[in-house]
């Protein structure tokens, strides 16, 4: 892990969140709101793998939930568990697809919205289910969907893809 990258990634996270915070929080499009912070953590977690997926994850989910005064933690638990799993798509089956941003964030749009929705009603929050996954689900994939091919190739140009080839390294059977 280059600290380099460490440091480009949590930047780059950092400016994203406040972006997410002060710009986009507003904009309503069909009743869909775009989650740049989402589609960005994908693209981390897509070119670096799980690890950078999941830590950046959970740091941009904490900025937005300290900004926005909200559960803490709450947004932090689904960017780390969607960042972990794009991740380890992107470190097995993503790695060389040029679809994979698309798939990527078209499941974790639906998935993030799904995991939001499960744990306001664990935590006894008044929410409505109608709203986030009949009326928003659709016009927030598309409004994300969109976002994708220049978010991924500004992280690409600034995080560029690791070959998994030589960061695994040779695997010895044992028997």
């Amino acid at each position: 892990m280059n600290p380099l990258d460490v440091v480009k990634a949590g930047a780059l996270l950092f400016l994203v969140a406040i972006v997410q915070v002060s710009l986009l929080s507003n904009v309503d499009v069909f009743g869909g709101m775009p989650n740049l912070l989402l589609v960005t953590i994908v693209s981390v977690a897509l070119l670096r793998g799980s690890i950078f997926g999941a830590a950046g994850g959970f740091f941009g989910g904490l900025l937005i939930d300290t900004a926005n005064l909200e559960t803490l933690g709450l947004t932090s638990l689904v960017l780390t568990v969607g960042g972990y799993w794009i991740g380890r798509y992107g470190e097995t089956t993503g790695r060389d697809r040029t679809h994979a941003p698309f798939v990527s964030v078209a499941v974790v749009t639906v998935l993030y919205a799904v995991g939001v929705l499960v744990l306001h009603f664990l935590l006894g929050d008044p929410v409505s289910a109608r709203r986030i996954l009949v009326e928003a689900l659709v016009p927030t994939i598309a409004l994300n969907l969109i976002l994708t091919a220049p978010v991924y190739w500004i992280v690409t140009k600034l995080l560029p893809p690791v070959d998994w080839r030589e960061r695994a390294g040779e695997v010895r059977l044992l028997g």
